[in-house]
């Protein structure tokens, strides 16, 4: 029996929501001094199909997605949640966070982000970090399930997604993947 291949690598990508563009700049710049360059950016968006995070952070909130340069083994994702917990509570006042960093790992297959929170679709991936697979890619683009985000399934959104993922696939032949 052979022993089993491991994964392509993925592309690191981001989703940073607070109420003030700075803020989310701020975090990006943190994350670029971590993870290196984005390469992609989103428009700020507004961040309005949930109320959940109100309490926390108040109305009115933007997000914008990020996909960095390079390619990051799969199973980095646990680290980099953590790493992303550890800067929020860095710059949080009061114990609330000014802004939240949630990062994923894209795949020719799908989209997978990082979460703290255990739900019936959730993976566990180790030290109370699980996997939310959030989009799936088929019949050439990005699509949802029954449980996503709804600020993920956006035109806009799901456009920035197939074109990170265009750039991924380029750079996986590029590095003779395929």
């Amino acid at each position: 029996m052979s022993r089993p291949r491991e994964p392509l690598p993925g592309k690191l990508v981001m989703s940073i929501f607070a109420r003030d563009g700075s803020l989310i700049q701020e975090a990006l710049a943190m994350c670029e001094r971590k993870w290196g360059e984005a390469e992609s950016k989103s428009g700020l968006l507004p961040f309005d199909f949930t109320d959940y995070y109100q309490p926390e952070f108040g109305a009115g909130l933007r997000r914008g997605f990020f996909a960095f340069k390079g390619l990051v083994p799969q199973d980095s994702l646990v680290e980099v949640k953590h790493d992303a917990w550890a800067m929020e509570l860095a710059h949080s006042r009061d114990g609330k966070r000014l802004f939240n960093i949630d990062p994923g790992i894209l795949t020719l297959e799908r989209l997978v982000l990082a979460t703290g929170k255990n739900y019936t679709h959730r993976i566990y991936l180790g030290r109370g970090v699980f996997g939310d697979l959030t989009l799936i890619f088929r019949k050439g683009s990005y699509q949802g399930l029954e449980w996503t985000y709804r600020d993920y399934l956006t035109q806009e959104s799901i456009s920035f997604w197939n074109k990170v993922r265009a750039a991924y696939r380029d750079e996986l032949k590029a590095r003779g993947y395929f």
